[in-house]
């Protein structure tokens, strides 16, 4: 079965979706799971893959959406258990948007941290208080960073064995 040349085009649009969602999670803007979970989309709709397009759509469809889940669930709840409050990660997402467009890219984390190292001290009064906490903020990001990622490197895998087996 030959590639036709719009389900070349197809292909390669759906692979560069899934790059850019790569690189979505580490550069704030894009919408990492979502274009790479758009890829996907695009292979399935506009190639003729034959009926395991729709199994491939179906598990990256499922693996985005679980993800989203939890990367905010798995790090929200460590920081609930280490007492860091709503409050205070609501300062460091304002300090960290306002950090984005100050300082862009590097902006949004040195933002957050400012952001949440400022309200715990207000909060606590205490610089060697507030320090466990962002910390604890900390690597409750990097925890959701990493979720992310790995999904989105789930997703192309998937895509590639779809493409290369469908």
């Amino acid at each position: 079965m030959g590639l036709t040349d719009g389900e070349a085009v197809a292909s390669l649009v759906a692979g560069l979706a899934i790059l850019a969602g790569l690189a979505g999670v580490v550069v704030p803007g894009l919408p990492a799971l979502p274009l790479c979970w758009a890829g996907v989309l695009v292979w399935a709709l506009l190639t003729d893959a034959g009926p395991g397009r729709w199994a491939v759509l179906a598990a990256a469809t499922v693996v985005a959406a679980g993800a989203t889940v939890i990367k905010y669930v798995w790090p929200g709840r460590n920081l609930r258990n280490a007492g860091v409050p709503t409050s205070t990660l609501l300062a460091g997402a304002l300090l960290g948007l306002v950090g984005f467009f100050v300082i862009p890219v590097i902006g949004l984390v040195i933002g957050f941290v400012a952001g949440v190292w400022g309200a715990e001290r207000l909060r606590l009064g205490s610089n060697q208080l507030a320090w466990p906490a962002t910390r604890q903020a900390l690597g409750a990001a990097g925890l959701s960073i990493l979720v992310e990622f790995t999904a989105g490197v789930v997703i192309g895998t998937i895509w590639v064995f779809g493409l290369l087996f469908a």
